[in-house]
């Protein structure tokens, strides 16, 4: 008999200044560093200038090495590129996939398409830890068009979950994952409720991006607000009122050490000295955007 898990702590987002621009974080915090394999999340939402160059705006060029950064697009258009060549637009509704391995310089920019039309970004930003095996793989970039992402519904047909990556039931997701996890992404559009079952053992945290939901055995949880579960338990019940987004983010715990530096995420001192040297070498790459 499965039984719902309990919440072992609510996170509300709280504002970073990151390079001159605002940014909601939920991970870590001063009390929760990581939820093993997850490292940090951000949600963001960013204005451009209408009239300057979607090129100038934005996120520029930066490495990482040791990790995932993953981006959902809730809202707008961002332009990859990278230092390995991928150049990709991602749209709403769609996930940028990018594991840095041993290392890659990439930039997040508007389309110049979104400039024009003075619209705006939202985004969310997970990083997810790499095993230490893995950490100094080929970088790889992965991209899934919305269309092809894999969707099940819930029996009011009022909840539709993308399953991002991992498997759940009888789908699969698209994206190869450096380790196990179960990534999914719902919007309900109205009143609903869906039971999500979830693997045993694994880190399981949900994140708020808009609208409130109720949780069995909990209760109400507002927006931008990310639930770290507790690891018993193996199904979550959510409840919605309205229409609401929200993601929720399983994976194995890696139990490795973490020594993070900037971008760089490795499991030794010496490591993180190495990346910081081959980023100053140009191993990582050069990225001439154009």
């Amino acid at each position: 008999m499965s039984t719902n898990k309990r919440v072992r702590t609510l996170i509300p987002v709280f504002t970073i200044d990151m390079g001159g621009i605002p940014i909601k974080q939920a991970l870590p915090t001063t009390k929760v560093n990581q939820v093993d394999p997850f490292l940090l999340l951000h949600h963001g939402k960013l204005k451009y200038r209408k009239h300057g160059k979607a090129i100038h705006q934005g996120i520029g060029p930066h490495p990482h090495r040791g990790f995932s950064p993953v981006t959902f697009i809730i809202n707008g258009e961002i332009h990859h590129r990278d230092s390995r060549g991928n150049n990709q637009i991602a749209k709403k509704g769609e996930v940028q996939w990018m594991h840095a391995g041993s290392g890659i310089i990439h930039s997040e920019r508007p389309s110049q398409e979104l400039v024009d039309q003075n619209e705006y970004n939202e985004f969310v930003q997970l990083w997810i830890n790499s095993p230490a095996a893995k950490k100094m793989q080929q970088p790889k970039y992965q991209y899934v068009p919305e269309e092809d992402i894999p969707k099940f519904y819930s029996e009011d047909k009022q909840i539709t979950s993308k399953l991002i990556a991992g498997t759940y039931g009888d789908l699969k997701g698209k994206i190869i994952a450096e380790s196990e996890l179960l990534i999914l992404w719902s919007t309900a559009h109205g009143p609903g409720k869906e039971t999500f079952d979830l693997p045993k053992g694994f880190s399981a945290m949900l994140y708020t991006i808009n609208g409130e939901i109720k949780l069995k055995n909990y209760g109400k949880v507002e927006k931008e607000c990310l639930v770290v579960f507790e690891n018993e338990g193996e199904r979550i019940t959510v409840e919605t009122m309205d229409a609401t987004e929200f993601l929720i983010l399983c994976g194995a715990p890696l139990n490795e050490k973490i020594v993070q530096q900037g971008p760089f995420v490795m499991n030794s001192e010496t490591e993180i000295l190495e990346a910081m040297r081959d980023y100053q070498m140009g191993k990582m790459g050069i990225l001439i955007e154009e």
